[in-house]
């Protein structure tokens, strides 16, 4: 299997995995708030949905339409979106699952990356499990850890700085990154930390812990 084949079959499961969990919430489920500040399940949910398809003229005028901050557009524009209604937002998110959309300038691990973090954005708050495989860390960290600025913007911003100085270990996948103070913790952890999320400090261990703690 190549390794487009493999990425397109890991972003397939995880928007399936999404939409399977959105259909099992109760209504008032919906809008619990996420690990995303100022957003609730259902706006991370209608970022999901219509952010792949939003094409570039109107990418282009919606972001003019906000002052030209990519992440006041992104934001807001989850929000407006989330009035569409569930029906709406289920529908569009398995119109991606077959076509497979990926945001236009950005690669396709990208789709990725926004199906696996944003999922957990919205099942660790409900207290649900994660849905991290191994084969899954090493393209996302490598993803966000190479994104420059300011294109860093829309994956949490610079995770390379983030993380500089110390040596992250993953505990449930073969996978390290960097040199320094170790930090071990889950794939599910190290993926949340790289892309900007506050990771409880209990679920980190080693010396470098405390460093990297410090920088959230």
């Amino acid at each position: 299997m190549s390794g487009s084949t493999a990425l397109a079959e890991l972003t397939r499961t995880h928007r399936d995995g999404f939409v399977d969990t959105l259909e099992g919430l109760a209504p008032e489920e919906w809008d619990v708030p996420s690990l995303c500040a100022g957003w609730r399940v259902v706006d991370v949910a209608a970022h999901l949905a219509w952010a792949p398809v939003l094409g570039a003229a109107s990418g282009a005028a919606t972001l003019a339409r906000h002052g030209f901050s990519v992440n006041r557009m992104i934001a807001r524009s989850a929000v407006g979106w989330s009035a569409r209604g569930r029906d709406a937002i289920l529908d569009q998110l398995r119109a991606n699952v077959r076509s497979g959309a990926t945001p236009v300038g950005m690669p396709p691990v990208a789709a990725l990356a926004d199906a696996v973090v944003h999922g957990l954005d919205v099942r660790r708050p409900l207290g649900l499990p994660g849905q991290v495989p191994a084969a899954a860390l090493a393209p996302l960290a490598e993803f966000t850890l190479g994104t420059p600025w300011p294109m860093n913007v829309v994956v949490g911003g610079s995770a390379r700085r983030r993380v500089a100085g110390v040596r992250l270990v993953a505990t449930d996948a073969d996978w390290t990154h960097g040199t320094g103070p170790e930090v071990r913790a889950t794939a599910e952890d190290l993926l949340l930390l790289l892309y900007g999320r506050r990771v409880e400090a209990g679920r980190l261990s080693g010396p470098g812990a405390a460093t990297l703690l410090a920088r959230l």
